[in-house]
């Protein structure tokens, strides 16, 4: 019998079952919880990231961008960080995760596009919690690929 062993914090994606790393070394992030392929979470966290305080423990879809505002008085652009918009199939709760240095970039382009159809109702629950969706690709391309012109074609239908 064949036993999978994960370091600490790796898991396997309840969405695509591929297996992730947790190492900060390849996501860059402290507190990995979604997959770098399908970019799925999990709801874990209730109050901070890191926490793992959420009794809910839903699958978490990606369903927009936003920008975090950077305090980084070096950047060239003050846009801010990108991060992904997740959002509990479960009880419905909304949250924001960094991207990750290894997460998909085609994965990410969806997620932005999916975003541009988001139902009134999941709209309003974002302006409520002040998360300001996305509406510019090219925005989008610059922070992923660090050059502006590049606009992935749709790849989800």
């Amino acid at each position: 019998m064949r036993y999978e062993t994960f370091s600490f914090g790796d898991f396997r994606c309840g969405h695509c079952n591929n297996f992730v790393s947790a190492a900060q070394m390849l996501s860059g992030v402290n507190n990995r919880n979604h997959c770098p392929y399908c970019l799925w979470s999990r709801h874990l966290d209730l109050y901070n990231a890191g926490d793992r305080l959420s009794a809910c423990k839903g699958q978490m879809s990606p369903i927009g961008l936003t920008m975090k505002k950077s305090r980084n008085k070096y950047r060239i652009k003050s846009r801010g960080e990108l991060m992904l918009i997740h959002q509990c199939v479960e009880c419905g709760c909304i949250s924001i995760n960094r991207i990750a240095a290894d997460d998909d970039p085609d994965s990410i382009m969806d997620a932005f596009y999916r975003s541009q159809t988001m139902v009134h109702q999941t709209r309003v629950k974002c302006e409520k919690q002040a998360i300001i969706l996305l509406t510019e690709a090219e925005i989008i391309s610059e922070q992923i690929f660090g050059q502006s012109g590049r606009v992935p074609a749709l790849s989800w239908s």
